[in-house]
C-alpha cells in the first residue's frame, strides 16, 4: 500500500509542475501521515460471526430489486397482448429485446462504478433511474391517460430506463457485497454469493406469484389492473433504494480508480502496436504479448490486465449454458396433476419450480454436498463446479427433448403443400357412406353421432381443388361439390334438414391451441337461433340449421354453469371438462326436459403428460444453475483486481446477454421442431463443456492481493532501509 500510495503521489507531482513540492523524510519504522493514507474501516459483524452487518442491507436490497424486476416482467408479455393488442410475434420480440438490453447495460454500470462514481454512488444514482422507469411504466398502464400512442411511448421509455437501471446496478451490487469482507474471510465471501443468489430467487419466486394475482383478481378502470401490477414493483424498488441508503454508515466503500477502462484499452493498444514494430528475430521475445507495454505502463497494471483477459478468455464458451437456460421455462400445454386431481397446476405456473428448487438446493449444496466432497479429499475447484453444472444442464435438455416427443404424440400432423386433412361428423339419424371422387377414403359407413376417427389425409392436385362428394343414405345417392385448399383441415358435417340429407364443409384448427388453452366451437342443430353464455364471461351467437360458430379459447376447467337462450326460453348448458390443449366441437341437438341436449366431439386430443415427466428436467437444470451461476459469480469476483471488480462482473453478465441473443438468432434463421432444437442445444452444450474443461485445465487461479504484494516487493526490495517520500504541496 505504501508503494502504491507513493507512486500515486509521484504521478500527482509530475502532473502538477506549477506547484512547489516539499519532501518530508520518513524513517523505515515510522508510520506515514494518516491523512494521506485512507484506511478501510471494519464493519460490525452479524451475531459474532465473520459476516459484516452491512451485507444484510445489501441482501435485502437485492431481494426487493429482484421482486421489482421479475414481478414487472411476469405480466409484461400479457400486457403487450391484451393492453396494446399487439400480435404474439411483436410482443415476444419486444419482450426478448428488453431482456437482452437488461444484460448489455451492465457494461455501462461497471464503467461508471470502476472509473467514475464508485460502486456505492453508481448503485444509488441508477436505482433512482430504475424507480423513475417503474413510475413511468405504471402511469403508462392507466387506460384513461391518453390514447394508445401515449401508452406505448410511456411504456417504452419506462422499459428503457428500467433496463438501464437494473442492468447498470447488476455488476455493482454483487461486487459491492464482496467488497464488505476482509481478505482473510474468503470462505465467508464465497458463502455470501450463495446467500446473494438465494435472495434473487426468493424475490423472483414471490413476485411471480403476486403480480399476476394483482393483475387478474384486482379490477381498476373496468379491466385488469396493470397499473397496480406495475405499481407494486415500483414500490418495492423504492423500498430497495431506502434500505440500501439506510446501511450507508456501515459500508466499506472502495473509491474509483480513475478511468481504468480507458487505461486498459490504451495499454492493450500500446502493447499490440509495440509488438508489431518489433517483429525482428534479433529482438528478444517476451513471456506474454502484454509485456510489450512495459516501456510505458507499470507492471502492476499489466499484471491486472493479464488477469482480466485470461478470465474473459475463459468466459468465451459460457454463453451456451445461458442459451439453454433461456429455453428452460417452456410454456408446454400439458396436464399436471397434484394430490390425485385435487389441484391442477397451470402450464405457465411451471416457471415457479426453478426459483423454488434454487431456494432448496443452495443450502443443501453449501451445507451438505460441498463439505461432503471436501471430506472425500476431492479438489472440487470452481471450474470443475461450473463444468459439472454444464453437464447437468445438458442432461436436463436431453430429457426435455424426450418429453417434447411425448407431448407431440397428440399434435396435429404437419402438412406439406398439396395436402389437407378431412373427417366426417354424421349428425343424421342413420349411417351414411361418404365417397370422394378419385380418392380412396372412408371405406366403412359412418354411424350416427359416431366419435370421429383420426383425420384422413387428402392429396390435392394443386393449391386447391374442387372435389365431388357423394353421400349414400337410405338408398339415396346425393352429390355435393366442395373446394378444398392445401395445408387446411376440414370437417364434413352431414345432417338432416326438412327430411332431406344435407352437408356443410367447415374449417377446423390446424394446430393445438397455445399456452394450454382449450378451443371450443358450437354447431346449432335447432331450427332457431341460440345465444350461449359460458361462465358468465363468454357470449356466443349461433345461427340455426347446423351453422357453426368460431372457435373460442378458454382456460382448462369444468364448464357446467352455462346458459342457452332460445325463442322457447333460457336453459342450462353443461359442457363438462375442457382440457389442456384440446379442441372440441359441441353440437346442440335438441331441447327436452327443460335442458339443452348436446353432443361433444374431441377434434384434437388433450395433452396428457404427467408432471413426473418434467420434474427430472427441472431438478437437473436447477442443480446445474446452482453449480454454474453462483460459482461463476464468485469466481469472476475472486479473479479480478480491485480496480476492475465491476467490469469483470459485467463481463460475466454479458455471457447471459450473448446466450439469449444466440437463441433468438437460431430461432429466427433456422426454425426447427422444438425437440430438434433441444437436441441441437444439448449437443452444443456438451461440446462446449469439453472445450471449457480443457481451457480450465490450463487455467491457474491467481489471487489479486498476491499480485499486488509481489509488485510492491519488486519495487521495494530492502524495506528495512526504505526512505519514503511523501509529497506536501504548498502554494507558490
Amino acid at each position: 500500500m505504501v508503494g502504491d500510495k507513493a507512486r500515486g503521489e509521484m504521478n500527482a507531482f509530475q502532473r502538477n509542475e506549477s506547484k512547489e513540492t516539499l519532501f518530508t523524510f520518513i524513517s523505515a519504522g515510522d508510520d506515514p501521515p494518516k491523512g494521506d493514507f485512507p484506511v478501510q474501516k471494519k464493519s460490525p459483524k452479524l451475531c459474532g460471526s465473520n459476516y459484516p452487518l452491512s451485507i444484510a442491507f445489501i441482501v435485502v436490497n437485492e431481494f426487493c430489486e429482484r421482486f421489482s424486476y421479475y414481478g414487472m416482467r411476469a405480466v409484461l408479455t400479457l400486457y403487450f397482448l391484451s393492453f396494446f393488442h399487439w400480435d404474439e410475434n411483436l410482443s415476444t420480440a419486444v419482450y426478448h429485446a428488453f431482456s437482452a438490453l437488461c444484460y448489455f447495460t451492465p457494461v455501462v454500470g461497471a464503467i461508471m462504478a470502476d472509473s467514475w462514481l464508485g460502486k456505492y454512488r453508481t448503485i444509488i444514482y441508477l436505482s433512482i433511474v430504475y424507480v423513475v422507469g417503474h413510475l413511468i411504466k405504471s402511469v403508462g398502464a392507466i387506460p384513461s391517460l391518453g390514447n394508445q400512442v401515449v401508452h406505448v411511448i410511456l411504456s417504452m421509455v419506462g422499459l428503457f430506463l428500467i433496463a438501464l437501471g437494473t442492468g447498470g446496478i447488476k455488476p455493482c451490487v454483487s461486487a459491492f457485497g464482496g467488497d464488505q469482507f476482509e481478505e482473510e474471510h474468503t470462505s465467508e465471501r464465497s458463502k455470501f454469493f450463495s446467500i446473494f443468489y438465494l435472495s434473487i430467487n426468493a424475490g423472483s419466486l414471490i413476485s411471480t406469484f403476486v403480480t399476476p394475482v394483482l393483475r387478474g383478481d384486482v379490477k381498476c378502470f373496468g379491466e385488469d389492473c396493470y397499473a397496480l401490477a406495475f405499481g407494486v414493483p415500483a414500490a418495492l424498488m423504492v423500498l430497495a433504494l431506502v434500505v440500501f441508503i439506510a446501511g450507508s454508515g456501515l459500508y466499506r466503500k472502495t473509491p474509483p480508480q480513475g478511468n481504468i477502462l480507458l487505461e486498459v484499452c490504451k495499454c492493450i493498444g500500446f502493447a499490440i502496436k509495440n509488438r508489431l514494430k518489433n517483429r525482428s528475430s534479433q529482438i528478444p521475445k517476451r513471456d506474454h504479448w502484454l509485456d510489450w507495454a512495459s516501456e510505458k505502463y507499470s507492471k502492476q497494471l499489466i499484471g491486472e490486465i493479464k488477469m482480466v483477459t485470461r478470465v474473459l478468455f475463459l468466459f468465451i464458451p459460457l454463453p451456451m449454458f445461458w442459451a439453454l437456460f433461456d429455453q428452460q421455462v417452456q410454456y408446454i400445454t400439458w396436464n399436471i396433476f397434484l394430490f390425485q386431481g385435487i389441484y391442477v397446476l397451470q402450464p405457465d405456473q411451471m416457471q415457479f419450480l426453478n426459483p423454488l428448487l434454487i431456494l432448496v438446493f443452495i443450502p443443501i449444496f453449501d451445507l451438505g454436498l460441498y463439505p461432503l466432497i471436501n471430506m472425500c479429499k476431492f479438489n472440487f475447484t470452481p471450474i470443475r463446479k461450473m463444468a459439472t453444472g454444464m453437464i447437468l444442464a445438458g442432461m436436463a435438455f436431453g430429457l426435455a427433448a424426450i418429453v417434447e416427443v411425448k407431448i407431440n404424440e397428440t399434435d396435429m400432423p404437419q402438412l406439406v403443400p398439396e395436402e389437407s386433412l378431412i373427417r366426417v361428423l354424421n349428425l343424421a339419424k342413420n349411417p351414411v357412406q361418404v365417397t370422394i371422387q378419385d380418392k380412396d377414403l372412408f371405406q366403412q359407413p359412418v354411424e350416427a353421432f359416431q366419435n370421429p376417427a383420426e383425420y384422413s389425409k387428402l392429396i390435392l392436385n394443386g393449391e386447391q381443388q374442387s372435389l365431388l362428394f357423394t353421400l349414400q343414405y337410405q338408398g339415396l345417392s346425393l352429390p355435393f361439390n366442395y373446394t378444398m385448399k392445401e395445408k387446411s383441415v376440414y370437417s364434413l358435417i352431414v345432417f338432416e334438414a326438412e327430411e332431406n340429407l344435407s352437408s356443410h364443409l367447415i374449417t377446423d384448427l390446424e394446430a393445438k391451441p397455445e399456452n394450454g388453452l382449450a378451443a371450443v366451437r358450437f354447431i346449432n342443430g335447432l331450427n332457431q337461433d341460440v345465444n350461449l353464455t359460458i361462465d358468465s364471461r363468454w357470449f356466443i351467437a349461433v345461427q340455426r340449421n347446423y351453422s357453426a360458430s368460431e372457435y373460442s379459447l378458454l382456460e382448462r376447467d369444468k364448464y357446467n354453469n352455462g346458459k342457452c337462450i332460445t325463442e322457447m326460453g333460457e336453459f342450462p348448458l353443461e359442457l363438462g371438462l375442457l382440457d389442456f390443449g384440446a379442441s372440441y366441437t359441441i353440437v346442440i341437438t335438441n331441447v327436452s326436459g327443460g335442458a339443452v341436449k348436446t353432443w361433444k366431439s374431441e377434434d384434437i386430443k388433450a395433452n396428457n403428460v404427467h408432471m413426473a415427466w418434467q420434474l427430472p428436467q427441472y431438478l437437473l437444470i436447477s442443480a446445474g444453475e446452482v453449480m454454474f451461476s453462483i460459482t461463476g459469480l464468485a469466481f469472476s469476483y475472486s479473479q479480478s483486481p480491485a480496480s476492475m471488480k465491476s467490469v469483470l462482473q459485467a463481463g460475466w453478465l454479458l455471457t447471459v446477454a450473448v446466450g439469449n441473443t444466440f437463441v433468438l438468432v437460431v430461432a429466427q434463421t433456422a426454425p426447427m421442431a422444438q425437440w430438434a432444437e433441444f437436441v441441437l442445444f444439448t449437443v452444443l452444450l456438451f461440446a462446449v463443456c469439453i472445450i471449457f474443461s480443457i481451457m480450465g485445465y490450463f487455467y491457474v487461479s491467481v489471487d489479486p492481493e498476491d499480485l499486488e504484494e509481489k509488485e510492491e516487493k519488486r519495487e521495494t526490495p530492502s524495506r528495512g532501509n526504505m526512505i519514503s517520500l511523501v509529497t506536501q504541496k504548498t502554494k507558490l
